[in-house]
């Protein structure tokens, strides 16, 4: 069903307790390569290895933590034990991949998502020490878009996401270049 649902440019938001909601939102937020923008200050963290970063290494610790991750703002996570084990068996499946940001040999950072062809479905991240979950989701950018992934569904706007460069399109646009990309 997941996967069917990023077929059509749906993506799961709910919160525990209600049922399964399917959203497309207009606009859709998304990060083209020629768009990704490090900061200078991002730079120097990635240049000094401040992080050790890993991909795939620990899939359901990240998608734990996102579902624990504080945000402000929000009255629960949609990321229940269900997702949690439907996720885990994606990955499983070799559809769902993690990239972790380890600080001192602790888990400090990561984000999860779904990759399908040439896009990547970015879902969360989380962080428990400046930048990790930065330092996570722009190494795994780099390598996406060098293999090629056209774009980045962040889905919704973020001001974190804002600063990557990510950017807000019509979900008709979207529509048309996710099914283009996914050909």
């Amino acid at each position: 069903m997941l996967l069917s649902a990023y077929e059509q440019g749906l993506f799961p938001w709910y919160s525990d307790g209600d049922p399964v909601i399917w959203h497309s939102p207009d606009p859709r937020f998304v990060l083209f390569p020629e768009k990704l923008h490090i900061s200078a200050s991002m730079r120097k963290v990635l240049k000094r290895g401040e992080f050790t970063i890993t991909e795939d290494r620990d899939f359901p610790a990240v998608i734990t933590s996102c579902s624990k991750a504080e945000r402000p703002g929000q009255g629960g996570t949609w990321i229940t034990q269900d997702m949690i084990d439907a996720y885990i068996r994606l990955h499983r499946l070799g559809w769902a991949h993690s990239a972790e940001a380890y600080f001192e040999g602790e888990l400090a950072g990561g984000c999860y998502g779904v990759r399908m062809g040439n896009i990547f479905f970015g879902e969360s991240m989380f962080s428990r020490k400046s930048n990790a979950s930065k330092a996570a989701f722009l190494t795994l950018a780099q390598r996406l878009f060098s293999e090629g992934v056209r774009f980045i569904d962040s889905q919704a706007h973020t001001s974190h996401m804002e600063s990557l460069g990510a950017v807000e399109i019509r979900r008709a646009e979207y529509i048309a270049l996710q099914r283009e990309t996914l050909q």
